[in-house]
């Protein structure tokens, strides 16, 4: 696959490998505020161009690497990892630190003829801008930090049909969407390890249990968007050995009510939101679920531009 190549190439070598393995129609949908393009060659110009001239020694290091085929037949590959190296920058306005950097990554490929058909991808901004000491909004709840690929190391051995895994990850979000009757009918902790890890975006942060994912996220996501719908039926989950991942594009909408999720005030905005996800299962219990969250979209669909205000700090 192209991206092995990606570990560690020029730019101009970049370009030749992305722009072969992507195909030309393909429907490539990036985080804010790079937006939708369209093939390999867009995907360079717009995000990977820019990343590869901020970062000139840049490596594509992958922690999480699944492949599956989801419920309509469709082959997903999902890796998980960060694109590190020396931070000469500016990117979008985020400014170089010279120093070591990690952009933290998930990016899902759907595959047909050995080609990239569909990319879907969300890099951690929020947590890059962290990183460089210029984040405008209000600070996360969760612990910030490189976030740690899995525990067991075998991210990039993953092997086995995965259907075990898919079952443990449906049936926690299956009691996850019954939160209106409140704490215990969601039974986290039939599903969720008590050692549980959670590993959220730049701007919500790393929590640690299941009381750490109720208090740092859940409660105030929940109470802020008591109505939040997830879009399950339109999205794709793939399995492979005890790993899960899911996407969809959006894969929530929800109504911003009230106060108290990121410092955002409610008044009744309307939203939708990107995410994509990693879950790993350790016998009958989810250990470890990396999550990715396009936040500046977020921001954007509430009329503010994270990106100008950071500008206001430099």
């Amino acid at each position: 696959m192209f991206l092995a190549a990606l570990q560690a190439c020029s730019d101009a070598e970049m370009r030749a490998h992305v722009t072969d393995a992507v195909a030309d129609d393909a429907t490539v949908h990036l985080c804010h505020p790079f937006g939708d393009v369209t093939g390999g060659a867009e995907f360079v110009a717009t995000a990977l161009d820019p990343l590869w001239s901020a970062i000139p020694d840049v490596e594509r290091r992958v922690q999480i690497s699944v492949e599956g085929i989801d419920a309509h037949g469709q082959i997903w590959l999902g890796q998980a990892g960060h694109y590190a190296g020396r931070f000469d920058g500016p990117f979008l306005g985020i400014p170089g630190t010279r120093r070591l950097a990690a952009l933290r990554f998930h990016e899902f490929y759907r595959l047909e003829g050995g080609q990239a058909v569909e990319v879907q991808a969300i890099w951690d901004l929020p947590d890059l801008m962290l990183q460089a000491g210029v984040w405008p909004m209000g600070p996360p709840l969760g612990a910030s930090g490189r976030v740690p690929g899995p525990m067991t190391q075998d991210g990039l051995r993953v092997a086995g049909d995965g259907s075990h895994a898919l079952r443990v990850v449906g049936d926690m979000l299956d009691h996850l969407h019954l939160s209106p009757q409140g704490e215990d009918a969601m039974q986290l902790p039939r599903f969720w390890h008590p050692q549980c890890s959670w590993y959220g975006p730049g701007g919500i942060g790393n929590l640690r249990g299941i009381r750490g994912f109720r208090d740092h996220h859940q409660i105030p996501f929940l109470d802020a968007m008591p109505d939040r719908r997830g879009h399950i039926e339109n999205g794709h989950f793939f399995a492979q050995g005890d790993y899960v991942g899911f996407t969809a594009w959006p894969g929530m909408s929800m109504t911003v009510s009230a106060g108290g999720w990121l410092g955002i005030a409610g008044a009744g905005q309307r939203i939708t939101m990107r995410s994509l996800d990693f879950w790993r299962v350790e016998g009958d219990l989810i250990r470890e679920n990396w999550v990715t969250v396009d936040l500046l979209h977020v921001w954007d669909q509430l009329g503010v531009d994270v990106l100008a205000r950071m500008r206001q700090l430099l």
